[in-house]
């Protein structure tokens, strides 16, 4: 049965269990003092210096029980509480989207419903601040393979012409050393300009994001020798520009990996539609992860993923080699 009791500060009549804990303590324990007084009127009993063991063992057992009645009261405001404490702190960082289930506790529900507010608003506030770092990062990649190839692209080119000429020009035992120098400065210019391509993909811009993981494969096994099978399903859902670029990162970095550290031979690359998400898988059969901590590669991959709401996983497989697995929610680009 609900008690209704008049708050000073609000002015109105609330049921019991909408009050603020504070309160509901305080009646609480005002009621069992005033129920633990009452039985002292009443009874028979009294209390005095010459007390029997019989008085002694009655005075002790009403302290009990008036101690097991305040807690057991108490729980009930108290426990709802440190539930939602609990539900908080389960909470993942990383998914700022979650949300507290509404509670059954009056006193309880504007806290929840403050806290999801909160929650809402983080999410917000980190998707845009999720989308203004990525176009700084990839700006500033951008920017920096202008320069490699107008720069230092250009500097490579008058440094193999000037080659080119000296060894016309050299006498027989210097032409073959200068040679060796023309075809190190030639190696050099090419480096360059993959360097340059690999930090601009403009064939993401110009193709979309299934000819550009194409060009990855492709890529991979030009210069390691390797296999890469693909499995691209043909009714992909549409992506945003950020969630392209984030999954062409990611596939980018996995395969990197694999031919750097795994020594891949063959590699898996798959993009498939799963049910409101686009899923990228890349798995290889190299020497899987062991027990080697986490690098910036994979640091940067989990970042990305969560620039644009996705999920990344990186594992070792059980008959060897490494899976990464990028999930980027659908919605998010719809709603982007």
């Amino acid at each position: 049965m609900d008690i209704a009791v008049v708050v000073p500060h609000v002015g109105a009549v609330a049921p019991f269990s909408s009050l603020p804990v504070y309160w509901r303590v305080c009646l609480i324990n005002a009621a069992v003092f005033l129920l633990a007084a009452a039985i002292l009127v009443l009874s028979p009993a009294t209390v005095g210096r010459d007390m029997s063991l019989g008085q002694l063992g009655a005075l002790a057992l009403g302290l009990g029980a008036i101690m097991v009645a305040n807690g057991l009261l108490l729980r009930s405001s108290l426990v709802p509480l440190d539930r939602l404490v609990a539900q908080m702190q389960r909470m993942d960082l990383q998914a700022l989207g979650q949300r507290l289930p509404e509670t059954q506790d009056g006193s309880l529900q504007p806290l929840v419903t403050s806290f999801n507010a909160m929650s809402s608003r983080l999410e917000l506030e980190r998707a845009r601040s999720n989308a203004q770092a990525l176009a700084a990062q990839e700006a500033e990649r951008h920017r920096i393979a202008r320069e490699l190839h107008d720069e230092i692209g250009q500097g490579l080119t008058v440094v193999l012409l000037g080659l080119q000429r000296a060894v016309s020009a050299a006498p027989p035992e210097l032409a073959e050393e200068l040679r060796t120098l023309q075809e190190a400065a030639r190696t050099s210019l090419h480096e360059v300009r993959e360097v340059a391509r690999r930090l601009r993909p403009g064939v993401l811009q110009d193709l979309g994001l299934v000819s550009a993981l194409s060009a990855l494969a492709s890529d991979f096994s030009n210069h390691t020798g390797g296999t890469v099978e693909r499995r691209f399903d043909a009714d992909l859902p549409p992506l945003s520009e950020e969630q392209e670029l984030v999954v062409y990162r990611v596939a980018q970095e996995a395969l990197t990996n694999a031919a750097r550290h795994a020594g891949a031979r063959t590699v898996t690359l798959r993009l498939a539609a799963e049910r409101d998400a686009v899923e990228l898988v890349v798995s290889d059969d190299g020497r899987g992860l062991g027990a080697a901590p986490e690098g910036a590669g994979r640091r940067g991959m989990r970042e990305r993923a969560l620039l644009v709401g996705g999920r990344l996983s990186v594992r070792s497989r059980g008959g060897g080699g490494t899976e990464v697995r990028l999930r980027v929610p659908v919605r998010a680009a719809v709603d982007a």
